[in-house]
């Protein structure tokens, strides 16, 4: 696919175009990395003219730019790339002055959704029927895609009237970290780690993605979803996927997520009796954070409410190279610290030498940091320094490779500076296709049907701590602690 020559945004006005989307793009045209001739149109319901909304451009830099990458100059020229036209994407009488203001899909438009699901139908047909969904336009799809399969099924069929699936790129901005890329460096761009990544040399793999913050202002969003839907359907089974993947035969879009795909077909549906013994729900109640006292959930929320803030599940991808091995998920709201990571606990050497002399052995781990740090770190066993007359001492001592100081010189982007350059420029690697979603969905929805059958109900845990204690058990009886380092 050649470059976009132009970027179409709806949702302009809203969060996610203050936070990222306009920080982003700033970015990259402060870098010289947009097409020069790019133009980028938003649209919302908001009432704006160019002039309007580029003071409300503006000042989203200032909120939300870090202080050394503000430029005027460089501000000034990316403003005037921006024009705006008001849009209620429910009428369809107001798509004709959109494609007018954008000036057609010539020269190549790639379009970035970010509305109500409710919405996505009546935008798709108003964009078809203002001829800004031809052979030179493509989509990008910003979540919630849905809430389930049938919900997702619905929204991938009337993106389908209008964008084939290779003009259809969904966004998960997890795949845009650096760090979440580094898996696939560190996994196929080293030979030391194939020969043992799998059920003959790893006991278990966890995932933990844990937020400090609570509701945010996200309230409405976010009791229709809940964790489950919200972190474990796309960013951490991505991750998993990532993880569990076989090597893919070449660096392409195409060939990368036919892996991801196998794996998530892979993974064993959970079944409504083991649905219980599997999953573990909590919703927080107050407590306190970082020695700030707040409030729980149902007291912000206003009334009360059975979504889950916080799951704990046990999952297994079946397939030669994982069987047996479980893989620990855990993310939630209000928890103590927040982080992503990955950790890869290794087996156990078969023999130890050191047994009789009294040297403890600790299996290999690789903890790979998404955020807030973001590193690599593998521990290993290393003698203590001395003359050993008692026995050799070993200790477990971390590899270290902290991509913030190694590449301490490369400015870290966001995440959506990658996906956005992505989109405009049209390459989908780093973007997830419709069997990838329906697969994900496929899994949810077994879980939630058990949770439904058996009548569960999120258990309390007191904001700051790490979940109910039903988690911690989740995991100790198969001998495994979760990794709170």
């Amino acid at each position: 696919m050649s470059a976009a020559t132009k970027l179409l945004l709806f949702g302009a006005t809203g969060d996610l175009a203050q936070r990222m989307l306009l920080p982003s793009l700033y970015g990259l045209h402060a870098d010289g990395l947009l097409p020069a001739a790019l133009s980028i149109t938003g649209t919302a319901r908001s009432e704006h003219d160019d002039a309007s909304y580029r003071a409300f451009a503006a000042h989203a830099l200032d909120t939300f730019l870090p202080a050394d990458r503000r430029d005027s100059a460089q501000i000034e020229s990316f403003l005037a790339r921006l024009g705006y036209q008001p849009l209620d994407a429910s009428n369809p009488g107001g798509f004709a002055a959109l494609a007018q203001k954008v000036g057609g899909c010539e020269g190549g438009l790639a379009i970035f959704l970010s509305t109500a699901p409710s919405l996505f139908r009546p935008t798709i047909r108003g964009l078809e029927g203002a001829g800004l969904a031809g052979d030179g336009v493509r989509i990008g799809l910003e979540k919630p895609l849905g809430t389930d399969l049938g919900s997702s099924r619905e929204i991938n069929d009337a993106v389908a009237e209008a964008f084939p699936e290779d003009r259809t790129f969904r966004i998960d901005h997890y795949l845009g970290k650096e760090t979440v890329q580094n898996i696939l460096a560190l996994r196929f761009g080293n030979a030391l780690f194939e020969p043992v990544w799998n059920a003959r040399g790893i006991d278990h793999v966890q995932i933990t993605i844990s937020e400090t913050v609570g509701l945010e202002g996200r309230a409405g969003y976010y009791d229709g979803s809940g964790a489950l839907r919200d972190m474990v359907q796309n960013h951490m089974l991505q991750l998993l996927s990532l993880i569990a993947m076989e090597p893919p035969a070449r660096f392409d879009g195409t060939a990368i997520r036919d892996e991801k795909v196998k794996v998530l077909r892979s993974l064993r549906r959970m079944a409504p009796a083991e649905v219980p013994h599997l999953t573990v729900t909590g919703q927080y109640a107050g407590g306190a954070v970082k020695g700030e006292i707040v409030r729980g959930y149902a007291e912000e929320l206003e009334r009360e409410s059975t979504t889950e803030t916080f799951v704990a599940l046990k999952a297994h991808v079946d397939n030669w190279r994982w069987q047996g091995v479980p893989f620990y998920l855990r993310t939630g709201k209000r928890l103590p610290a927040r982080q992503s990571e990955i950790v890869v606990q290794f087996k156990p050497v078969p023999h130890s030498i050191f047994a009789a002399r009294g040297g403890q052995l600790q299996p290999n781990t690789l903890i790979i940091r998404l955020q807030p740090e973001e590193y690599v770190r593998l521990l290993v066993m290393a003698k203590e320094p001395g003359l050993d007359r008692e026995g050799l001492r070993l200790r477990e001592v971390p590899l270290d490779l902290s991509l913030d100081t190694e590449f301490a010189g490369t400015r870290r982007r966001i995440a959506y500076e990658r996906l956005l350059l992505d989109l405009i420029e049209g390459d989908p690697t780093l973007f997830v296709r419709r069997d990838e979603v329906e697969a994900q969905w496929e899994w949810i929805d077994a879980i939630r049907a058990g949770w439904a059958a058996n009548g569960m109900k999120p258990r309390p845990y007191a904001a700051g701590s790490w979940g109910p204690s039903a988690a911690i058990a989740l995991t100790e009886r198969d001998g495994v602690t979760w990794h709170e380092g």
